[in-house]
């Protein structure tokens, strides 16, 4: 008989639903719009719905071996309390584990969403050939995980890894965690669009401003398509991008020494436009990475690998795009099992 895991990723924007085998491969999918305005009550019952269906469904000839959710957010793990989540409005104090497991009635292995994501990543992503590793995932908002010798820190009670509130520029917009200057202020989708947006106000940014009124659905992706076409305006937005992400991985280099930082999330397919500045401006911060930087960030994986075996200090860009979140919280639902 076949196994299988759930694995969910809860995110500000999209809610993603999978079947994951053994082996980490998805087997089925399901994703919606979040819609957090609904109200937290209804996302949970449609997510609960959506976990029901694919259970029954490949129930038949398989083995459930668990279900894991990754939400994002401060949890408090030993209570399964959504602390803060400032990318779902009006889930603060929410205690999403227990409102969970009484609609399944069933266990649920709850995790930080991007925890979970750098988790998938190290099973069967960028990370797969190191022993530590860590990840921050740039989408509605920014988060990040750390995994030594295969396990998530979670710190004393869960909380760690909240690398979205590091600070890059303490003179810097106000966040929705109360301080200023975030890391999630210029790395995040909707920092990208805020920037692009500050660029039009400002008078110079013409392209950018057509794009705005002409598009209804202007996000970060079309500021990214725009620059890649050689818009000056746009570009300097990712060179901001680039100058946050190496202020904050120049300083996780410091205090951690691992050999891999893995970037993922949606606006990671920007890459180009940010990475060059990113690792320019992580040198010039940290003489650990000087010391032991790889080569370029943009080689090929294969690469990436044997130059991390080699003592090197990679950063680099996620391979499992959108499914690492899913694949990393089966993956914890299948180790509580084992």
């Amino acid at each position: 008989m076949t196994t299988f895991a759930i694995g969910v990723d809860l995110g500000g924007t999209n809610l993603r639903i999978a079947a994951v085998d053994s082996t980490g491969k998805i087997v089925e999918k399901i994703t919606t719009g979040t819609e957090v305005a609904r109200g937290r009550d209804r996302v949970i019952d449609e997510m609960c719905d959506a976990i029901r269906d694919l259970t029954k469904k490949h129930h038949i000839g398989g083995r459930l071996q668990g279900i894991g959710v990754g939400v994002p957010g401060i949890i408090d793990l030993e209570t399964g309390m959504l602390r803060a989540s400032p990318n779902l409005p009006g889930w603060e104090e929410y205690p999403v584990h227990q409102e969970i497991e009484r609609r399944l009635s069933t266990k649920v292995i709850l995790e930080n969403d991007a925890n979970a994501a750098a988790l998938g990543e190290k099973w069967l992503g960028a990370g797969a050939h190191v022993d530590d590793m860590c990840m921050i995932t740039l989408g509605t908002g920014v988060g990040g995980g750390l995994v030594l010798h295969d396990r998530i820190w979670h710190g004393m009670l869960g909380m760690a890894g909240e690398l979205g509130h590091i600070n890059v520029n303490v003179d810097g917009p106000a966040c929705g965690c109360g301080s200023h200057g975030c890391l999630e202020q210029y790395a995040s989708a909707l920092a990208v669009k805020r920037m692009a947006a500050e660029a039009v106000a400002a008078g110079h940014a013409p392209r950018l401003a057509k794009a705005m009124n002409e598009d209804p659905e202007f996000n970060a992706k079309v500021v990214y398509q725009i620059a890649a076409e050689g818009d000056e305006p746009a570009r300097e937005v990712f060179h901001r991008v680039g100058t946050a992400l190496g202020i904050a991985v120049a300083g996780l280099i410091n205090v951690f020494n691992l050999p891999m930082y893995v970037i993922g999330g949606g606006v990671a397919s920007a890459w180009d436009a940010f990475a060059p500045t990113m690792v320019e401006t992580a040198k010039k911060h940290s003489y650990i990475y000087r010391l032991t930087a790889a080569p370029a960030a943009w080689h090929t994986q294969s690469e990436n690998r044997a130059t991390a075996a080699h003592k090197k200090t990679v950063i680099t860009r996620a391979i499992l795009g959108s499914d690492a979140g899913l694949i990393g919280a089966a993956r914890l639902a299948m180790e509580k099992s084992s």
